[in-house]
């Protein structure tokens, strides 16, 4: 595990770890469209400009398109020189869809100067890590919204993990599982790990505190407490004040740093947090044979 000397040194740059968030921007390749899990606050069925939120995209991208859009947004005086990361966060999840892995090893190649950053559920995350990490991942984000199967039941409405289909607390069983044990492998081989936990209220938030010090202690280095978004079977949930947000993150830094300007970014973010350049890159070139 990572001295803090070495973490700070190794988070310089990346906008979402403590890197200048003002400064340092970021590029999502929105190339994994297939999930494993439905999560009962997702919804993936419609986009707008100007929407921001996770699932959103204005299109899904080949490897070959991923790669052509990175050279166009580095290439671009307004984009390039403050880009330093790219990650993959979707639409679907990155591990769930080989597609990922091929975008990596496309833009390791050919810009090896950029961070590679992943955000994933977890499900497939022990089978995964060390291939990431193979491939040079840089930092890693898992959302972990319980530590408790029955809690993750109300949250997850099915699992498909090796493609059986689970429901209800076996399902959210398997699933956390996973996450902590894929986790616990990715902080022993020191990559920069983020956790986001989607605050639920009425459901989960009793769960940040487990959270918080269940991933700390596996190597987690910040934690996000996001406020949901009310859609799909949680649309009837009504969401935290930001007030309510502000006091659960602070009486969660004691146990683990906490990340408080996320913009619940789209899978096609480009730019500046909360300042997407995504519209302007909205079509990448064909690719070349």
């Amino acid at each position: 595990m990572a001295t803090a000397c070495e973490m700070k040194d190794k988070i310089q740059g990346h906008p979402c770890f403590g890197g200048n968030h003002h400064k340092n921007g970021r590029m999502h390749l929105a190339v994994a469209p297939h999930c494993n899990i439905k999560c009962g606050y997702c919804s993936r069925k419609h986009d707008c400009a100007n929407e921001s939120r996770p699932g959103v995209t204005s299109r899904i991208l080949t490897p070959l398109e991923a790669i052509v859009k990175v050279r166009e947004v580095m290439a671009s005086p307004i984009a390039g020189p403050i880009i330093k990361v790219v990650g993959i966060a979707g639409p679907g999840d990155p591990l769930a869809n080989e597609e990922t892995f091929e975008t990596f090893a496309l833009v390791k190649k050919e810009f090896p100067h950029l961070m590679l950053c992943l955000s994933t559920n977890g499900l497939l995350l022990p089978e995964s890590i060390d291939r990431l990490y193979e491939m040079g991942l840089h930092s890693l984000t898992v959302t972990i919204n319980a530590v408790d199967p029955e809690v993750g039941a109300q949250i997850y409405r099915h699992v498909i993990y090796h493609g059986k289909h689970y429901t209800g607390v076996e399902g959210a069983r398997i699933l956390i599982n996973n996450q902590f044990e894929g986790l616990k492998r990715a902080g022993e081989l020191g990559l920069t790990i983020k956790v986001n936990s989607v605050l639920v209220p009425g459901v989960n938030d009793d769960q940040m505190p487990l959270i918080a010090a269940r991933v700390k202690a596996l190597g987690a280095f910040v934690m996000n407490i996001m406020p949901i978004i009310p859609q799909a079977e949680l649309a009837h949930i009504i969401p935290p004040s930001e007030e309510r947000v502000a006091a659960i993150r602070k009486a969660n830094e004691d146990i683990i740093g906490q990340f408080a300007h996320c913009k619940q970014c789209r899978a096609d973010a480009i730019g500046l947090i909360g300042q997407d350049l995504n519209v302007t890159f909205a079509e990448a070139a064909s690719p070349a044979p």
